[in-house]
């Protein structure tokens, strides 16, 4: 029954927050700032699911300045809480198929983000030349998930190498952004689903590398971030039985 409700409720929620982001983004018709804005109403659902979700970001976030942002792609439930994440000036790339998404396509086209079609790789390449074109242009962040798919419990997928050839070609950072795992840890019909901690990583300096050895700085984040989300998860874990052991 309360997996029903909160089915009902968050299906009510995101359609109103679609329509409602519609609305905002035509008045600021693809605003670089639109996608954070809206990124955030849809992190503020997370109670709905029973997640406390704790978001850290560093303390020089104000002077990254333009960048490129990584994410892990867990599932669905990264729209309440790694979304929560995306700063100002920051547009997403996600897959051309995204438009036919009832509400939520028109939505992610309206807010400014960028398509990208997969299926064709000459293609795929020229987005990435014109991203990187782009964020020095048009003053802009980019964010994007580059396992290219939702891992759905296979920890952290392999890493395209597509967002690390646009820094690289833009001469911006790659900022790391890790969501501590949620796979098979969020039951509907359960009241609390525990704590999630996402966290924005220090920026990682890309002039030392070139498109030569591009595979080499997509190698060195991922190690990186696959690291800090076992961290991310061994916390929460000793934080649970430490609660625990304070209730027996």
């Amino acid at each position: 029954m309360l997996k029903l409700a909160r089915i009902l409720v968050v299906v009510v929620c995101c359609i109103l927050i679609c329509v409602l982001g519609t609305i905002y983004s035509f008045i600021r018709f693809k605003n670089p700032s639109n996608v954070s804005v809206v990124a955030r109403w849809f992190g503020r659902l997370s109670p709905l699911f029973g997640l406390q979700v704790e978001h850290r970001f560093p303390k020089n976030t104000a002077n990254i300045g333009r960048a490129i942002y990584i994410g892990n792609h867990q599932n669905n439930y990264d729209m309440v809480t790694i979304s929560y994440m995306v700063l100002p000036r920051t547009v997403s790339v996600g897959k051309k198929s995204l438009i036919w998404i009832p509400f939520f396509g028109i939505l992610y086209w309206v807010t400014g983000n960028v398509f990208l079609d997969r299926e064709n790789r000459s293609k795929a390449h020229s987005t990435m030349s014109q991203l990187a074109e782009r964020i020095n242009k048009d003053d802009l962040s980019i964010w994007m998930f580059p396992e290219g798919t939702r891992s759905r419990g296979r920890g952290l997928l392999p890493f395209k190498t597509g967002a690390f050839y646009a820094a690289i070609a833009a001469g911006v950072p790659v900022v790391p952004v890790v969501c501590s795992t949620t796979h098979n840890k969020i039951d509907l019909n359960r009241w609390d689903n525990g704590k999630v901690i996402c966290e924005m990583m220090e920026p990682i300096d890309t002039s030392g590398y070139s498109k030569e050895n591009v595979r080499d700085l997509a190698v060195y984040c991922h190690d990186l971030m696959e690291k800090r989300i076992a961290e991310l998860d061994e916390e929460i874990r000793q934080a649970q039985q430490d609660k625990e052991s304070q209730h027996a």
